[in-house]
C-alpha cells in the first residue's frame, strides 16, 4: 500500500509546494525517498534501435522516411562508395542492373503448368557437363517427337487454313474475277473512270468561302433610272450623306450617268498611281503598266539575309570606305547592297562619291552608268570618257545607252578616234555599217590591229577573189603563225573553182608553220576539217585531212588510229573527213580486207550505190579471196534488180575462190529468189560434188522442202545424215519434215537418234519436247527437258523451256520454283531474267524488272522487257525509249523490231511507224524466237523483211 500511495504523496506535495511553504514558516522542501529511485535501469536505454524499428508501430503509428535516414539521391552514372570495384559493377546503375538480374520473377501468374516458371528456378547455380548432356537429350527426344507428328500436323494447319480462306476470303481474292474482266476495258472507259474521293457531306467537310462579287456599273445605271429610293451609299457619292451627290454632279433621280467618264477617270487614276511607283532603272519598269494589279514582289527587298546581317554588312562596307576612300570594290559592294535592298537613291548617291573618289577606276563608272537612269547614265558615261579617254569598255557602253543607229555609229567613231588599236571596237563599229561601208573600214582595221586575224578574214570575205588573195597574202605577212588564214585561202580556192590549188595551200601552211616554231596539232586540224565539211568545203577538208593523218602516229598504231578518226568523224556529221580518212588508209593498206570492209560499211550506211559498188570493184581487186567483199558487190546490185550483173560479180568470186561454200550458196541464194529453181538445183548439185559441205546439203535439202518436193527432200537428207550425221540442223528438218507429214513416231526417232549423235544440241532437245507436248505427253516431256538440262548445265534456253512448259500447263508455282533455280544456274541470262520480270504480278514487275538490270544492264531481252513493262502501263514516252534502246544495242533481234512496230501500230503515227520498217529493213534481223518462227516457216522462204515485220508484229497478242 505504501508502494502504491507513495507517487501520489509526491505529486500532492509539489503540487502544494508554496502552500507548504506558508505553513512551514520558509523552511525548504526537503526530498523525499522514492521506491523509483532504488530500482535497475533497462539494458536497452540508450543503445541504437534495431534495424527495421519504427517507434509507435505496436499502438498503431505509421512510420515514414526522411531524405537525411537514407542519403542524398544517387544518380545512375554515380561511382559507388567502394573505391576497389569490380570492372561492371563501378556505378549505381550497375548494381541496380545486377539486382534486377538477380530478382526472379517468381509470381503465380508466371507459372505454367508444364514448363514451370518462365525462368529457371535453378538459374543462378551452376551449369555443369551433366545438364548439358540432359539438356541436349531433352532437345533430341523433342525433335524425334516432333518429327512424327510432323507431317500429320502441317496438313491438318494446311487444310484449316484452306477452310478459313473458304470462309474468309482475302479481298485480293473477292476481287480477282474483276480484276480479270479490267482486261477488257477499252481506254475510253479506262479514262471515263472518275478520281477517287470521298463525296459524303461534302458540303459540311469543304464548306464554301463566301464570294464578293463586284457589282457592275450596268446595275448602278439601271436603278439610278428607276428613281426608286436607295438604303445603301452610292459609290459616287460624297460622304455628306445618303442622298447628297457630288457638287456639280447630276440629280441620281434623272438616270443621266455617263458611264463612259467613270471608266476614263478610273483608268486615269490609275495611270497616276502607276506612274508614281514606276522606275526606269536599265530601262525598265518595277511595275507592269498595262495590267491593273501591282506585283508586290517588287516591293519587297530580293535580299536572301536577315535585317541584322545587312546592317552588319553596311557598317563594315562604310568602314572599308572610310578606311581606303580610293579602294572602287568598296563603293561598288555598297551600292549593290543598297540596290539589293531596295534602297536605289542610296545606291545612287553612294556610286555617285565614288566615282569622286575613285575617279580612274573603269568599274566605279559602269556601274554607275548602270545604275543611273537612261538619259543621266549619258551624262555619267560623258563624264567618264573625259577622265578615261582610252577605255574600250566605257566606250562600249555608251555605245549601248544610244538607241539611233547613227549615234552608236557617232559614238564608236569617236572612240576609235581615241583608242585606234581595239580589235572591239573595231568589231563593233564594222557589225554596224553596209557591206560596202564595213569593207573600208575593215582597210583602216587591219592597219591598226595588224596582228588580228579576225578582222583579216573578215575584210577577205568582203572582198572579191583577187583582192582576197592579196589581203590573205598580207594577212600571213603580219601573222606567220596562225593556220586560220591558210586553210581560208585554200577555201577561197575552192569557191572559185581552183581546187589543184587547194593541196598545195595546205602542204605550204605545214611547211611555213613548222617554219616558225608552230607545233601541229592534229585533233585542231581534224576539228578545222570537219568545220570546213559543215561549211560545204570538200576539198580543203580532204587535203587537210591527208596533210595531218599520219602526223604524231606510230607506224604500228596507224591503222587502229585511223579507224578510230573515222568513227570520231561519222559521229560528227562530218562524213567528207570521214570518207578521206578510209580513203588514205586504203593507200597506205591496199591489202588489208577489215579496211575494205569498214570502208564499206561506211558507203553502206552513208553513201550512195553508185560509191559502194565503186569502191567494192577496188576492193575485190586488192582483196580477190575476200569472199565477204564478192557478196557485198553481188547484193548490191541485186537489191538493184541488176541480177545480170549479180551473176557476173559471183562468176568472178568463183574463179578466185573455185570451192567456196559462201560463194556457191550466195549463187543459189541469188536464182532461188528470182524464180530459178532449176538453176538453183543445178548449182547445189554442182556444189555437192565439188565443195560438198553440211551447210551446201542442208540448203539442197531446204530447197527441195520449200518447193514441196517432200520424197526428194527426205532422201538427201538421209543420203547428208551419211556423211553429216554430227550435224543437228539436219536430225532437226528431218524431223520437222516427219512432223509435217504428221508421222509423230517417226519425228520421234529422228530427234532421238540425233541426240544420241549430238547431246549437245539444245534445239534437238527443244524440237522433242515441244513434240511429246503436242501429242499431249506432258509428263515425257518434262523428262526430256530434265535429262536435257543434266546434259546441258547451263543452257539458259533449256530452264527457258522447261519454266514455260510448267506455266503452259498452269503449274504456275513449279514455274516460279524452276525459274528460281535457273537463275541460280545461269544468273547472267537475259532472257531468262526478260522472262522472270513477266512471270511476277503486276505489282512486283517493276522491282524484278531493276534487279534484271542490275545483272544484265546491257542485254537486249532485258531491255525489251522493260520497254515491254512501261508499254503495259501505259507510259507512252519511256516505252518508246526503250525499245529505241533496245534496237540500237542489238539491231539483229527480230523480235525487238516486231514488239517496236506493234507498239507504234497502237500508239504511234504512220510515219513512226514508216521508220520503224524502213530502219529494219536496214538492219536486216536474224533472230529472235518469234522472228525465226516466222522467218524460218517453209511457206515464208521467200518473203522480205519488211513483210516477216509485218507478218510477226500481227501475232503479237499484247497480254502482258
Amino acid at each position: 500500500m505504501a508502494a502504491k500511495q507513495g507517487p501520489k504523496i509526491v505529486s500532492k506535495l509539489s503540487a502544494g509546494g508554496p502552500g507548504a511553504a506558508g505553513v512551514g514558516g520558509g523552511l525548504p522542501a526537503l526530498p523525499i525517498a522514492s521506491p523509483l529511485m532504488g530500482k535497475k535501469k533497462k539494458p536497452f536505454l540508450g543503445m541504437p534501435a534495431p534495424l527495421g524499428y519504427v517507434p509507435g508501430l505496436g499502438r498503431g503509428a505509421t512510420g515514414f522516411t526522411t531524405r537525411s535516414d537514407i542519403g542524398p539521391a544517387r544518380d545512375a552514372n554515380d561511382p559507388v562508395d567502394d573505391r576497389h570495384a569490380a570492372p561492371g559493377k563501378r556505378t549505381v546503375g550497375d548494381q541496380m542492373k545486377k539486382n534486377e538480374d538477380e530478382e526472379e520473377d517468381l509470381n503465380d501468374t508466371n507459372y505454367d503448368e508444364f514448363n514451370g516458371y518462365a525462368g529457371s528456378l535453378f538459374s543462378s547455380g551452376p551449369y555443369e557437363k551433366d545438364d548439358e548432356e540432359a539438356d541436349a537429350i531433352y532437345a533430341a527426344l523433342d525433335k524425334r517427337m516432333d518429327e512424327r507428328r510432323k507431317e500429320r500436323r502441317e496438313l491438318r494447319e494446311k487444310d484449316e487454313i484452306e477452310k478459313y480462306r473458304m470462309e474468309r476470303p482475302k479481298i485480293q481474292q473477292q476481287f480477282s474475277d474483276l480484276k480479270r474482266k479490267l482486261a477488257e476495258v477499252s481506254e475510253e472507259e479506262w479514262l471515263s473512270i472518275p478520281e477517287v474521293g470521298d463525296a459524303r457531306n461534302k458540303r459540311q467537310r469543304n464548306p464554301r468561302y463566301e464570294k464578293l462579287t463586284p457589282v457592275p456599273d450596268s446595275f448602278f445605271s439601271k436603278h439610278l433610272k428607276t428613281g426608286e429610293n436607295h438604303t445603301s451609299v452610292d459609290p459616287l457619292q460624297g460622304l455628306g450623306g445618303l442622298s447628297t451627290p457630288y457638287p456639280g454632279s447630276m440629280t441620281p433621280g434623272t438616270g443621266e450617268l455617263d458611264m463612259r467618264k467613270i471608266g476614263q477617270a478610273r483608268n486615269t487614276l490609275m495611270d497616276m498611281r502607276l506612274s508614281q511607283v514606276s522606275d526606269s532603272v536599265s530601262g525598265q519598269t518595277v511595275v507592269d503598266p498595262k495590267g491593273y494589279l501591282t506585283d508586290l514582289n517588287s516591293m519587297i527587298p530580293t535580299h536572301g539575309g536577315d535585317i541584322s546581317d545587312i546592317k552588319k554588312a553596311r557598317l563594315l562596307l562604310k568602314s572599308v570606305r572610310e578606311t581606303n576612300p580610293h579602294h572602287p570594290p568598296a563603293w561598288i559592294a555598297s551600292a549593290r547592297l543598297e540596290e539589293v535592298t531596295g534602297k536605289l537613291q542610296v545606291a545612287r548617291n553612294l556610286i555617285m562619291k565614288g566615282t569622286e573618289m575613285c575617279p580612274k577606276s573603269e568599274d566605279v563608272w559602269l556601274e554607275a552608268a548602270r545604275l543611273q537612269p537612261g538619259d543621266t547614265a549619258k551624262a555619267v558615261v560623258a563624264q567618264a570618257v573625259r577622265h578615261l579617254p582610252q577605255s574600250v569598255r566605257i566606250y562600249i557602253r555608251a555605245a549601248e545607252l544610244e538607241t539611233d543607229i547613227r549615234a552608236k555609229k557617232r559614238v564608236l567613231r569617236k572612240a576609235l578616234e581615241n583608242v585606234s588599236k581595239s580589235v572591239r571596237l573595231w568589231k563593233t563599229a564594222v557589225e554596224l555599217e553596209e557591206p560596202e561601208d564595213a569593207r573600208i573600214m575593215l582597210s583602216r582595221a587591219v592597219e591598226c590591229c595588224p596582228t588580228s586575224v579576225e578582222l583579216w578574214l573578215a575584210l577577205a570575205r568582203l572582198e572579191t577573189y583577187e583582192n582576197a588573195r592579196r589581203v590573205l597574202n598580207k594577212a600571213r605577212e603580219n601573222i606567220p603563225t596562225d593556220r586560220h588564214i591558210w586553210i581560208t585561202a585554200a577555201k577561197l580556192e575552192e569557191a572559185n573553182l581552183n581546187t589543184q590549188m587547194v593541196d598545195k595551200i595546205i602542204d605550204r601552211a605545214i611547211t611555213s608553220l613548222r617554219a616558225n616554231g608552230v607545233e601541229i596539232n592534229r585533233e585542231q586540224w581534224i576539228q578545222d576539217a570537219e568545220e570546213c565539211d559543215k561549211a560545204g568545203s570538200v576539198a580543203t577538208c580532204q587535203a587537210v585531212i591527208r596533210a595531218v593523218i599520219g602526223i604524231g602516229i606510230e607506224e604500228e598504231d596507224c591503222k587502229h588510229t585511223w579507224m578510230e578518226d573515222s568513227e570520231s568523224c561519222v559521229s560528227h556529221g562530218a562524213l567528207e573527213c570521214a570518207r578521206a580518212i578510209y580513203a588514205h588508209a586504203l593507200q597506205v593498206f591496199p591489202s588489208k580486207k577489215n579496211v575494205w570492209l569498214s570502208a564499206a560499211y561506211f558507203e553502206k550506211n552513208n553513201g550512195t550505190r553508185e560509191s559502194l559498188e565503186a569502191l567494192l570493184q577496188r576492193a575485190v581487186a586488192h582483196c580477190p579471196k575476200a569472199e565477204v567483199l564478192w557478196l557485198m558487190g553481188a547484193k548490191s546490185k541485186w537489191l538493184a534488180e541488176d541480177v545480170p550483173a549479180a551473176r557476173s560479180i559471183l562468176a568472178l568470186a568463183f574463179q578466185a575462190n573455185p570451192n567456196s561454200e559462201e560463194i556457191w550458196l550466195a549463187a543459189v541464194k541469188l536464182e532461188s529468189e528470182n524464180n530459178e529453181y532449176e538453176r538453183a538445183r543445178r548449182l547445189l548439185a554442182k556444189a555437192r560434188s565439188s565443195a560438198p559441205t553440211a551447210r551446201v546439203f542442208m540448203k539442197s535439202v531446204k530447197l527441195e522442202w520449200v518447193l514441196g518436193n517432200i520424197e526428194a527432200a527426205q532422201e538427201l537428207c538421209t543420203e547428208a545424215l551419211k556423211h553429216y550425221e554430227d550435224f543437228p540442223k539436219l536430225w532437226m528438218m528431218r524431223g520437222q519434215i516427219e512432223e509435217q507429214c504428221e508421222n509423230m513416231d517417226k519425228a520421234r526417232e529422228a530427234y532421238n537418234q540425233g541426240l544420241k549423235k549430238c547431246p549437245h544440241s539444245s534445239g534437238l532437245w527443244l524440237l522433242l519436247s515441244r513434240l511429246e507436248e503436242r501429242v499431249g505427253q506432258l509428263t515425257r516431256a518434262r523428262a526430256i527437258l530434265e535429262k536435257a538440262r543434266l546434259k546441258n548445265p547451263q543452257s539458259a534456253d533449256l530452264w527457258l523451256e522447261s519454266v514455260r512448259l510448267e506455266f503452259r500447263a498452269g503449274l504456275k508455282n513449279i514455274s516460279n520454283t524452276l525459274m528460281a533455280k535457273a537463275l541460280q544456274e545461269c544468273p547472267n541470262s537475259g532472257i531468262l531474267w526478260a522472262e522472270a520480270v513477266f512471270l511476277e504480278a503486276r505489282p512486283q514487275r517493276k522491282t524484278k524488272s531493276v534487279d534484271a538490270l542490275k545483272k544484265c544492264e546491257h542485254d537486249p531481252h532485258v531491255l525489251l522487257a522493260v520497254a515491254k513493262l512501261f508499254w503495259s502501263e501505259r507510259k507512252i514516252t519511256k516505252a518508246r525509249e526503250w525499245f529505241l534502246r533496245t534496237v540500237k544495242i542489238e539491231p539483229e533481234l527480230g523480235d525487238a523490231w516486231a514488239l517496236f512496230y506493234k507498239f507504234e501500230q497502237q500508239h504511234g503515227t504512220e510515219e513512226q511507224q514508216e521508220e520503224v520498217r524502213k530502219r529494219c529493213d536496214n538492219a536486216e534481223p536474224r533472230h529472235g524466237e518469234l522472228w525465226c518462227a516466222e522467218s524460218k516457216h517453209v511457206l515464208n522462204w521467200q518473203k522480205k523483211t519488211g513483210e516477216i515485220l509485218t507478218g510477226v508484229a500481227s501475232k503479237i497478242k499484247n497480254t502482258f
